[in-house]
């Protein structure tokens, strides 16, 4: 089986989120200065690299992440190529990717090269308030793509309440750079961070 990683890793200087907490990162124990063990410390935002959003993020008095659903984040997934769009998924759009029936979608879009830049990129591709809503529709349990929001700057709270409210879990932060698009089983496990509007996770892909 071809294990795939699609998580974003999480070290110092790395992309955050435009206003987010910095990553990082220190050895406050060492081995050298005579400790038993190494031992560091970390600091960042529960929405750095991949993660999952829980309701609560957008929605005050939500679930928050001890609640995600565990059965949502396992399980046979689809990477759609969104790749030829130029601007964002509204629900015209939508309507004319190639999206099989499937609970788990993942997004491929034109956001991946973002990771090769060395800031936080504005002009990335994401779900409009309409789009949120047809998935919904289609019944799907989980949304994903690849970049650091699943709604766009400035203007993503509709996307994110549409989704959050019908128990949709949004997984955000996804590189895809070298992911074909087509049938995958997903494998993504956050931290449970009780109380947390969000959570890093580990996101990988299998196929035979």
């Amino acid at each position: 089986m071809e294990i795939i990683d699609i998580s974003v890793p999480i070290r110092p200087g790395m992309i955050v989120y435009d206003g987010d907490p910095d990553v990082h990162m220190e050895r406050v124990k060492t081995i050298a200065g005579g400790s038993s063990a190494n031992v560091s410390r970390v600091d960042f935002g529960v929405h750095t690299g991949t993660h999952i959003d829980a309701p609560v993020h957008f929605i005050d008095g939500a679930p928050a992440m001890e609640s995600v659903p565990l059965d949502a984040l396992i399980g046979p997934a689809h990477v759609v190529d969104a790749t030829g769009l130029a601007s964002h998924i509204d629900a015209t759009a939508l309507s004319q990717l190639a999206i099989p029936p499937a609970e788990r979608i993942i997004f491929k879009t034109n956001n991946s090269r973002l990771w090769d830049l060395d800031r936080f990129s504005a002009d990335f591709i994401a779900l409009t308030g309409d789009a949120a809503a047809a998935l919904v529709q289609r019944g799907v349990k989980l949304v994903g793509i690849d970049y650091l929001s699943i709604g766009p700057k400035g203007n993503g709270v509709a996307t994110h309440v549409a989704l959050l409210e019908a128990g949709v879990v949004i997984l955000e932060g996804l590189d895809l750079r070298h992911v074909e698009p087509g049938p995958y089983r997903l494998a993504c496990l956050p931290l449970l961070l009780v109380g947390s509007d969000g959570a890093p996770a580990r996101a990988v892909l299998m196929r035979e």
